[in-house]
C-alpha cells in the first residue's frame, strides 16, 4: 500500500511549536484581529461539545473550556499538542490527527460546533474534510471557520491563477528564525461551492478589516490589512437535521 503523503505544514509547525505557542497569542494579526472575528461568530458554547479541529497550541481550546464548553481538540503536529497539553491539561481532550484523513475516531453526531481556525490552508482538498465535518456535527449544527484570503496570498505571489487551488509557500520572520510555511490558496467561489456540496448553509461570510488597536501596536499591519483582504471568517450550519 502506497504511504501517505506527509501533511504539507507538520515539517514547519514541528520548528514553530515552542516560539508560537510563547508569542501567538499576543501577535496583533492573531490578537486584535482575527480572534476575535472568529469569536464573534461562535453561537454559545456552554454545555456543548466543540471539535477544535487543528487547535494548535491551544489558545481557543482554553477559551472554549472556560466558557463551559466540552471539547475535543485535534492537531497534525505532536509538539504543537504538547504545547496545548501545557496549556489545557486534562481540562479537554487532545490528540494527534491528520485532517486529511478520515476522523473515524470521533461518532457521527457527536458535536454541536467544529471550529477550525487558520489550518484549513493546510489542507488541499476541502471535501473529504468538510464531509467529516458534516457527519460528526448534530443536526443544524455549527461549522465556524477562518482562513486566510486569497487575495493576501497574491502580495506573494502575484503570478498564479486565482482560479485554481494552488501549492504556495510563506517565509514567516515573526517568530524567531524564518520558516518556509508551505499552503495551498483556492478562490472564494471554490470555498463556497464546498460549503454547499457538503451539506451546510452559509451563515455569515465576513472579510474582516483590521481595529484600531491593531494600528497602536503595529501600524504597518494595520496599513497592510487595510489595503488587502487578510482573513476570510465564515459560519455555515450542517442544512439538515
Amino acid at each position: 500500500m502506497p504511504r501517505k503523503p506527509k501533511p504539507v505544514a507538520l515539517d514547519a509547525y514541528e520548528r514553530l511549536a515552542e516560539r508560537y505557542a510563547a508569542m501567538a497569542d499576543d501577535k496583533p494579526e492573531n490578537a486584535c484581529f482575527e480572534r476575535p472575528v472568529t469569536l464573534s461568530l461562535l453561537p454559545h458554547v456552554g454545555g456543548r461539545r466543540v471539535l477544535d479541529a487543528g487547535c494548535g497550541h491551544g489558545r481557543y481550546t482554553d477559551w472554549l473550556v472556560d466558557h463551559g464548553a466540552e471539547v475535543v481538540g485535534l492537531d497534525v503536529s505532536p509538539k504543537m499538542v504538547r504545547q496545548a497539553r501545557k496549556r489545557i491539561g486534562r481540562r479537554a481532550d487532545l490528540r494527534v490527527a491528520d485532517l486529511n484523513r478520515p476522523l473515524d475516531f470521533l461518532e457521527a453526531g457527536a458535536f454541536d460546533l467544529v471550529l477550525a481556525t487558520l489550518v484549513l490552508d493546510y489542507i488541499e482538498d476541502w471535501r473529504p474534510l468538510f464531509r467529516e465535518f458534516n457527519r460528526v456535527l448534530k443536526g443544524f449544527g455549527f461549522l465556524v471557520f477562518s482562513c486566510r484570503h486569497p487575495f493576501a496570498y497574491y502580495d506573494l505571489h502575484p503570478e498564479g491563477d486565482y482560479f485554481t487551488t494552488e501549492y504556495v509557500e510563506d517565509r514567516w520572520e515573526g517568530f524567531g528564525t524564518p520558516v518556509i510555511v508551505p499552503a495551498y490558496r483556492r478562490p472564494v467561489e471554490s470555498i463556497l461551492a464546498t460549503l454547499t456540496d457538503c451539506g451546510f448553509a452559509l451563515e455569515v461570510f465576513l472579510e474582516p478589516r483590521p481595529a484600531e488597536e491593531v494600528r497602536r501596536r503595529d501600524p504597518g499591519v494595520h496599513a497592510r490589512l487595510s489595503r488587502l483582504p487578510g482573513l476570510l471568517c465564515i459560519r455555515a450550519r450542517k442544512a439538515t437535521g
